[in-house]
């Protein structure tokens, strides 16, 4: 097997499609396609930015920055980055803590861990990911962000800071309802109602920037006494600020690790998940590695700017595809449309009103939370419910990162036993069709005093070595050979490689001979490596070989 190069791995795919051949058409498709997706951008951006407990401004750098450099040194033709809402979680909760010198510092360092997993090629182990785990982390973080929403979308007077932890926060907004503000609800229902309706009516239109600037424009018309992004955040700048590094020192780096380490964990799987949806609507293969590293640049580029976690998004991707894109110049032009939009409208953004950016991200939180593949996952499999509940109650009640590291452990345990259930030992003479499928059965090969024939099928791994250990290991020293046939064996690990190894130094003691036929190239290295070789064990390509040496004998 040919390695791939180090072009293979990290050539970010602009160089390739310029390669290609790049031509005005071409251009201009991607110029509307980055349009498209800078008007749905500019919005959540913001909403983003505000829920995860930062200033908006922060939202459009992190998109400007991290979105342009995600595309042009990305792995995925159609990759679109920026801030997103997986991370309103984790970022609220890190702000909470260390402040907002402490992200832009953990994201730098995410951004490093990023292009270390990019060039120690991890990006081929994230997709590894079991899918229930997936789904419970994804429907809990969308259960957070609509909780996180319901101060702004009701328009609630708090009398203390609002708490980060599902339960404390959910207590403490019950107890405010009495402050509902009607302008606050009025539009929130009228985001809601445009965006929900414009999809269904007119799907082409951005229905979000609509229900957004509508709101706006309500809200300015008939005065509503509802807080905006001038009265809560006093505006936004109409320029990028100035590149410098985060305010560092040995203790903060301590203090942000974790933080850090959970940015690049839900950075590279939803920027790889991205990649692969994109795969599958344009039929292409993105490169999981200089993806990673595309991520960890945009990551630390964010920082400087005093940006968020940035990594790519499904929605923003999905809607750059469907917008027509050729390549990577797309999203490339959606930071610059975005930026252009600062430039010139920034004034115009203290007149939207909290209420309608919550209502999109409510929006946002309903279109993440795949609700059918959640309640098909709990109907088709009683081990797959046990993990998805688990992620999906850990995420919303403990920690988004303590969710994924369970769920996963689970999901590795419920593999485990179902890859030891696939296995099996059987003799021969029990089951005339298992013989060596590239030889015809022989009645004569069955189970007999002299010599026992046992085949395995199934991946020989430290889950079902124990077991198939226990079966061998009774009846090694009661014949005159044993054969262990491995033609079914697709796998063997080193535990279950050590436990032939000693069955054959035991069937040795007691003088009988040990014959393996059919084994891989791959499974013999194993079993040559663990001891399992002359003079207790020898190998044969065919039963029929092993048991003719065995009885002339």
């Amino acid at each position: 097997m040919v390695r791939p190069s180090f072009a293979e791995l990290y050539m970010p795919k602009l160089v390739t499609v310029l390669r290609e051949g790049y031509g005005l058409a071409a251009l201009r498709a991607d110029a509307m396609a980055g349009l498209t997706v800078a008007i749905v951008a500019l919005p959540l951006s913001m909403a983003i930015a505000i829920a995860s407990g930062a200033t908006p401004e922060r939202g459009l750098f992190t998109a400007i920055i991290g979105g342009f450099l995600i595309s042009a040194l990305g792995g995925s033709r159609f990759q679109v980055g920026g801030p997103a809402g997986a991370f309103i979680v984790l970022v609220a909760s890190a702000v909470d803590r260390h402040g907002i010198d402490g992200v832009v510092l953990a994201t730098m360092m995410a951004g490093v861990f990023l292009a270390l997993a990019g060039l120690l090629r991890l990006g081929t182990f994230i997709k590894f990911i079991p899918y229930p785990v997936t789904v419970g982390f994804t429907a809990g973080i969308a259960v957070i962000i609509f909780a996180s929403q319901l101060k702004d979308l009701l328009g609630l007077r708090l009398d203390g800071k609002e708490p980060a932890a599902f339960v404390a926060k959910v207590e403490t907004l019950a107890r405010s309802l009495d402050t509902i503000n009607p302008a606050a609800v009025a539009l929130s229902l009228l985001t809601i109602g445009l965006i929900v309706g414009t999809k269904k009516l007119r799907p082409h239109w951005p229905g979000m920037l609509i229900a957004v600037a509508v709101a706006a424009i309500a809200t300015f018309a008939f005065a509503l006494p509802v807080e905006t992004i001038g009265s809560r955040f006093g505006g936004i700048p109409s320029l990028l600020p100035s590149p410098q590094l985060p305010a560092f020192s040995l203790e903060k780096v301590q203090a942000v690790l974790p933080d850090a380490v959970a940015f690049a964990l839900l950075g590279a799987i939803e920027s790889l998940l991205s990649a692969v949806v994109a795969d599958g609507m344009t039929g292409r293969r993105h490169r999981s590695n200089c993806e990673l590293l595309a991520q960890g640049a945009a990551n630390v580029g964010a920082s400087l700017f005093g940006g968020l976690p940035a990594t790519g998004t499904i929605a923003r991707t999905a809607t750059n595809v469907r917008a027509g894109a050729r390549g990577p110049i797309a999203g490339m032009m959606h930071a610059a449309f975005l930026l252009l939009f600062m430039l010139l409208a920034a004034p115009l953004f203290a007149y939207v009103p909290l209420a309608a950016l919550a209502g999109v991200l409510v929006v946002v939180a309903w279109n993440m939370a795949e609700k059918y593949e959640f309640i098909t996952l709990l109907r088709t499999s009683r081990g797959d419910a046990v993990v998805l509940l688990a992620t999906f109650l850990l995420t919303v009640f403990r920690d988004l990162t303590e969710g994924i590291v369970v769920g996963f452990a689970l999901g590795a345990v419920l593999f485990i036993r179902r890859m030891a259930g696939a296995t099996g030992i059987e003799a021969m003479a029990d089951r005339p069709d298992a013989a060596d499928p590239r030889a015809p059965y022989d009645p004569k090969l069955a189970t007999d005093e002299e010599v026992v024939v046992y085949r395995l099928s199934g991946a020989f791994f430290f889950g079902t070595a124990s077991i198939l250990n226990a079966v061998l290991d009774r009846i090694a020293d009661q014949h005159k050979a044993l054969v262990v046939d491995f033609s079914a064996v697709p796998f063997v690990d080193s535990t279950a490689a050590n436990a032939i190894a000693a069955i054959a130094r035991k069937a040795g003691r007691h003088k009988v001979r040990v014959f393996v036929t059919g084994a891989t190239p791959a499974v013999r290295h194993a079993l040559l490596a663990a001891g399992a070789r002359r003079p207790q064990v020898r190998y044969r390509r065919h039963i029929e070989d092993a048991v003719v040496e065995a009885r002339s004998v």
